[in-house]
């Protein structure tokens, strides 16, 4: 049973609107991970579906963050179909993201009451996937669609809650340039893990980044 609703995760992702993104096959690691993000101020936390039996180091995962990180909503990322968002909401998952819309995948989240973020790269996509009951669509891959995109596509749908991924960097600059353009919360991958920094076990400077980012997000929205 997922820890926190739907609304209670979209309100966390407009509190500290920089979701990380992250699989790693050991156990020991995804959790030290999750309790450096949690100690820089993360709130929801994306652990993607990589690797063979991530459901089984997700579930650890969650079970670490209900008593390590009270309030932190974990949720699955790499989601392509309804069985495994099923799975993975068995397991305790939050919300579940994808890189794609499935129709399938939104029936099986609302009926449990869990967001249901999926990737979008159009706007009938987005409309689509909002008339499924999407309240947070992903723009992905950002790098790509850029943040003229999501401005473009707020003027005539302003009601949108964009989540951007891909190509998100921990820089002001990056930073800048999606939340002026009017995302409502961004999702960061490798740029915030760096493999060495990962291999080192150094997890204070994932804490000491993500307070980086998100002293800077808090600067750039004022």
């Amino acid at each position: 049973m997922p820890r926190f609703d739907k609304i209670a995760v979209i309100s966390k992702m407009a509190e500290a609107p920089m979701v990380p993104v992250f699989y790693h096959e050991d156990v020991a690691t995804a959790c030290s991970v999750v309790k450096a993000c949690y100690d820089g101020g993360v709130r929801v936390f994306e652990f993607t579906n990589r690797g063979d039996f991530a459901h089984e180091v997700f579930a650890q995962v969650v079970k670490f963050a209900a008593e390590n990180c009270p309030d932190l909503a974990v949720g699955v990322g790499s989601v392509v179909d309804p069985a495994t968002a099923a799975l993975f909401i068995q397991c305790g998952a939050c919300f579940v993201v994808g890189p794609l819309f499935n129709p399938a995948v939104s029936a099986v989240c609302n009926r449990r009451g869990v967001p249901y973020t999926p990737g979008c790269a159009t706007v009938s996509e987005i409309g689509a996937a909002q008339e499924t009951g999407c309240d947070v669509c992903k723009v992905f891959p950002g790098d790509v669609l850029g943040p003229k995109f999501v401005k473009g596509l707020l003027a005539p749908m302003p009601w949108s809650k964009i989540m951007v991924t891909g190509g998100v960097e921990p820089t002001e600059e990056n930073l800048t340039a999606w939340f002026q353009a009017g995302a409502f919360c961004v999702g960061m991958g490798s740029k915030l893990f760096p493999k060495d920094k990962i291999a080192a076990a150094d997890w204070l400077y994932i804490t000491d980044k993500c307070k980086f980012c998100f002293n800077l997000i808090s600067a750039i929205k004022k």
